[in-house]
């Protein structure tokens, strides 16, 4: 286990900057994945299936010349009676959280007497990624496929790399999805971005996944929408004295199961809490072989104040506020992906059943992206309703286009004018 103790000065981007430093950098992705991408949009099935061969299922070729599950491998009695439960309880939440996301069209009449309308549509077609390397994540097919269809979504599909676990199919089936596709990696995400010659282009790609499939997501998009780069996956307690440093030690332990790509980070005001955070890691890490993150942090601020302009700084995508004095500091947050208040406010709620959503800015994003919500998969467009307000709106756009050097704009609304004169 790597255990790092730092100092919060006063500095808070600093010391930001330097715990995001303790993570490995990652290898350069870009040339590979696009070559990759430019084999699928050149190539289509053909390069598809030659390229899931070589990354998907150790260079055998797919089983079938369709790479999209059949109707029978999609089946609700896959699932294990207790897993169904829980998936159940986790898709009502999440629904219940995006459909209080989706907002109605917003008529507004302006001065001139015209009306613009706000309205929201969604895309027709999505694709959510969902990850199939260290372990299955019904999870993350709850929490893309979910908020979609409270998007308004009409076809949602998922992709996700062989051999796909029974867990996955049967929560696709729980969630009503019918397309699946066994592949992965930066090839299927290309497939729905460009389409091939069975596999229909999506409108949106999201979900989390591994470097090459965001780097991939990144070099799409042009071509299609995504919710965002969602890297390897950190989390920030933020603690009083007060705070239960068990279950700290223990949101710690949780968060670094994601792997050793980013730190897990606990900062307090409070130097004997750090100290019995530590022994507590000490104590429980051997009993929890899988949480390997690149280090946990422990890192001491002269003050809660001097703890929240830290934590602020590395924008987690997980912030816990642990304790009373912390738990007050939740209305002042503006940088994180979720926050979770109080003592049994642990992450692992969010990963699965609170309702909100896992699929989260990583890597500092929170500072200025939003985790995944039916905005991803809607888009906003006026409805513009000139109407008698021509002449006034034309007296001072005429001017502006002209100054511009555009005269036929000018024409063009100044003829408005004219039509709409009396005789």
């Amino acid at each position: 286990m790597r255990l790092e103790r730092v100092e919060v000065g006063g500095d808070p981007v600093a010391a930001a900057a330097a715990v995001r430093a303790l993570a490995p950098a990652p290898g350069s992705v870009s040339h590979a994945v696009a070559e990759i991408v430019g084999a699928v949009r050149d190539g289509g099935d053909r390069a598809l299936r030659e390229l899931v061969a070589r990354f998907d299922t150790g260079g055998a070729a797919p089983p079938s010349q369709s790479l999209r599950l059949t109707p029978a491998e999609l089946d609700v009695s896959l699932l294990d009676d207790d897993v169904r439960a829980g998936l159940e309880v986790a898709i009502r939440n999440v629904a219940i959280v995006a459909d209080a996301g989706v907002s109605e069209d917003v008529a507004v009449d302006l001065p001139q007497g015209h009306r613009v309308v706000l309205r929201e549509v969604p895309v027709r077609r999505a694709a959510i990624y969902v990850p199939g390397g260290r372990a299955p994540y019904p999870s993350t097919v709850i929490m893309g496929v979910v908020t979609a269809r409270a998007a308004g979504v009409e076809e949602v599909v998922v992709l996700t790399p062989p051999q796909v676990d029974p867990v996955i199919r049967g929560a696709c089936a729980l969630c009503g999805v019918q397309e699946v596709y066994a592949m992965g990696g930066a090839h299927g995400v290309a497939a729905l971005a460009y389409g091939t010659e069975t596999i229909q282009r999506a409108d949106v790609i999201a979900g989390p996944g591994s470097l090459i499939v965001q780097e991939a997501k990144r070099q799409v998009c042009d071509a299609v929408g995504i919710d965002g780069f969602y890297g390897p996956s950190d989390v920030l307690v933020l603690a009083d004295g007060s705070a239960d440093a068990r279950l700290v030690a223990l949101d710690l332990l949780a968060q670094g199961e994601h792997g050793p790509g980013a730190p897990v980070v606990a900062v307090c005001d409070d130097a004997a809490f750090c100290d019995d955070l530590q022994e507590l890691l000490e104590e429980l890490s051997p009993e929890r072989p899988a949480s390997e993150p690149a280090a946990f942090v422990l890192a001491r601020a002269d003050s809660l104040q001097d703890a929240l302009a830290f934590a602020e700084a590395f924008a987690p995508e997980h912030l816990e506020l642990a304790g009373a004095g912390a738990e007050r500091l939740a209305p002042r947050v503006r940088c994180a992906g979720c926050v979770f208040v109080g003592s049994s406010g642990a992450t692992a709620f969010g990963d699965y059943v609170a309702g909100s959503n896992h699929c989260l800015p990583t890597g500092g994003s929170a500072r200025f992206a939003s985790g995944l919500s039916p905005r991803h998969f809607r888009r906003r467009m006026s409805e513009v309703h000139i109407g008698a307000a021509a002449q006034a709106l034309a007296a001072a756009g005429v001017p502006i286009a002209r100054a511009e050097g555009f005269d036929v704009h000018a024409e063009s609304m100044a003829a408005r004018v004219r039509e709409n004169s009396p005789s």
